[in-house]
């Protein structure tokens, strides 16, 4: 089991972690989670011994990293898969990590064999995609055969086959009974992948629970309710007769009824006895990226501006209309999340561990002993930097034919 309490990094003036407290146990896929900049590589660099906290404490087994006995035998990891010679090939590479742990060379091959590197074992890294040698890193955490296993981005550069292996892989070393740690921004991978969520935001941890539970926490579920288009009558039938019923209804842009606050079997016996004929009754869940964009839209650091295009339109031909703008679904609607703007000169919005109204982790994060108390001001969040006057982008030349447009 990883434990952390406290958890605190400092880079000079800047806080990269910031009083971090949680657990990993065995048995179960955790998913990491949090924006770029967030603080995850930090965090697993800590666990590891690679960098040094500045207080608090991780432990694995309930000791530091540095004091495991053959630290590699018992903990693997893949935080850099390019962290490899490249004039070695990938057999010799597994050889060298292997004998610097005792392990034996027959394992070399073991682990070739399970990430599907035996034909290239003796090839030199340097000539490897950045598939294989994510397969490479991953075969170098599985060396020791170990019980905790940290992976950051593992499935990065892998093709669909490549990805639904590590996810089985995944999943049968937690069935195992071993505690499997995943760092990764492909949000639908984990969502098929991870039975834990830890996510964290400027350094703060925002939640701990299942992956149900923190979309079910993080989202509007919502019922999609259609009738017939040519009896608009049955359509305002219903809408009063759900709305009587203590129902949220919207209308949506193709026609249909968005309801909240009543669940499906009661709007179906409620069309029943207004006697309206459905043309469609289905759920509607958020996904897990739709619940981590609402939770994490106050803890991005980096954003896009508006692509304003300087220079690069044509002025449109005298009587000529501009395109109109199509809405985008949805928008402005329950269920619809979008970032907002970047705040300026103050701390960004996000939810802050160990206030009233959030839910505690079942693992004891936050509420749990050296969680981040209520109140707690992330020293992380500092104010926005007033933005520099960008210089004027030059005119672009008059285009005259079309193949000038090129």
């Amino acid at each position: 089991m990883i434990e952390a309490v406290g958890l605190t990094k400092r880079y000079g003036d800047k806080t990269a972690v910031y009083n971090l407290s949680f657990q990993v146990r065995p048995g179960a896929v955790t998913g990491f989670l949090g924006p770029n900049g967030s603080g995850k590589s930090t965090t697993m660099r800590m666990i590891l011994g690679l960098d040094q906290p500045s207080s608090g404490q991780v432990t694995i087994g309930g000791f530091p990293y540095r004091k495991l006995p053959n630290a590699p035998r018992q903990v693997g990891a893949l935080l850099d898969a390019k962290a490899v010679h490249g004039g070695r090939s990938a057999r010799s590479h597994l050889l060298c990590l292997a004998q610097l742990s005792g392990i034996p060379a027959r394992r070399v091959d073991e682990v070739l064999g399970v990430v599907g590197l035996q034909d290239v074992a003796r090839k030199r890294s340097k000539g490897f995609s950045l598939g294989m040698g994510q397969r490479l890193g991953i075969a170098a955490a599985l060396l020791g055969d170990p019980q905790v296993l940290l992976f950051d981005e593992p499935v990065n550069g892998l093709d669909p086959e490549g990805i639904l292996w590590v996810r089985n892989l995944m999943k049968a070393l937690a069935a195992e009974g071993r505690t499997v740690f995943v760092s990764s921004h492909l949000m639908s991978e984990m969502a098929l992948t991870a039975d834990h969520l830890i996510v964290i935001g400027r350094g703060q941890l925002l939640s701990d629970m299942s992956v149900k539970d923190f979309i079910s926490t993080n989202s509007a579920d919502f019922a999609r309710v259609r009738t017939p288009e040519t009896e608009p009558q049955q359509r305002e039938k219903l809408t009063a007769s759900l709305t009587e019923a203590g129902g949220q209804v919207l209308p949506e842009q193709d026609g249909a009824l968005r309801v909240m606050g009543l669940p499906l079997h009661r709007i179906s016996d409620l069309a029943h006895s207004a006697d309206v004929r459905l043309w469609e009754l289905s759920p509607h869940q958020a996904s897990l990226e739709e619940a981590y964009m609402r939770m994490t839209q106050g803890a991005v650091d980096y954003r896009s501006t508006v692509d304003q295009k300087a220079g690069l339109q044509q002025p449109l031909p005298p009587g000529a209309q501009p395109p109109v703008q199509m809405p985008v679904p949805g928008q402005g609607q329950p269920g619809w999340y979008a970032p907002p703007p970047p705040q300026q000169g103050g701390q960004p919005p996000f939810a802050n561990p160990g206030q009233p109204g959030q839910p505690a982790g079942p693992y004891g994060a936050p509420g749990g002993p050296g969680a981040p108390a209520g109140g707690h001001v992330n020293p992380y969040a500092q104010p926005a930097a007033a933005p520099q006057q960008a210089p004027a982008a030059p005119s672009a030349p008059a285009l005259t034919k079309p193949e000038d447009a090129r």
